[in-house]
């Protein structure tokens, strides 16, 4: 992913109005962060917990999406969506977002099961590891995973607008 800017991220948003955009929190770090190992951008709200935010590169340039997702966990183990990694405890939490456009603001939601810390890229690539210790053997390249989690990610930004 190529760096961005908090202009970019806030004028990202999909599926909450400019003001709130406006006044979500972005990342202070963004010239620190990875960005050659990352897929998307995802961070949480440190004042909020069980607030999300992914910012991802598609074609017709950045994606922003706010998400919720219940805090404590359900203790057992659960695997992402995303990238396939299985986390104990809260580790793991369904992510639900608002539709975009009308849809949205009716009140009409999705949801998938994401890593609570958004770092699907870097499990992926190996670059994190998760609590549990350990992840299921796969026979993947690291080219695989990483091409997983793209599809995944667009899967689950495709049913925003459908």
């Amino acid at each position: 992913m190529k760096p961005v800017t908090e202009g970019d991220i806030r004028s990202s948003f999909v599926n909450c109005s400019k003001g709130d955009a406006k006044r979500l929190p972005v990342p202070r770090d963004l010239d620190d962060r990875p960005w050659d190992d990352l897929d998307f951008l995802g961070w949480g709200e440190p004042s909020l917990p069980g607030r999300g935010y992914l910012v991802v590169p598609r074609d017709g340039g950045l994606v922003g999406v706010a998400l919720r997702f219940p805090t404590g966990g359900s203790g057992r183990p659960q695997m992402c969506t995303i990238c396939l990694t299985t986390h104990s405890g809260g580790d793991v939490a369904l992510m639900t977002a608002h539709k975009a456009g009308e849809s949205g603001r009716r009140g009409n939601s999705v949801g998938t099961y994401m890593c609570t810390d958004l770092a699907c890229s870097l499990y992926a690539r190996s670059k994190k590891k998760p609590a549990l210790g350990s992840r299921y053997r796969e026979d993947l390249t690291p080219e695989e995973k990483i091409e997983r989690v793209r599809g995944n990610m667009n899967a689950f930004l495709a049913t925003l607008y459908a």
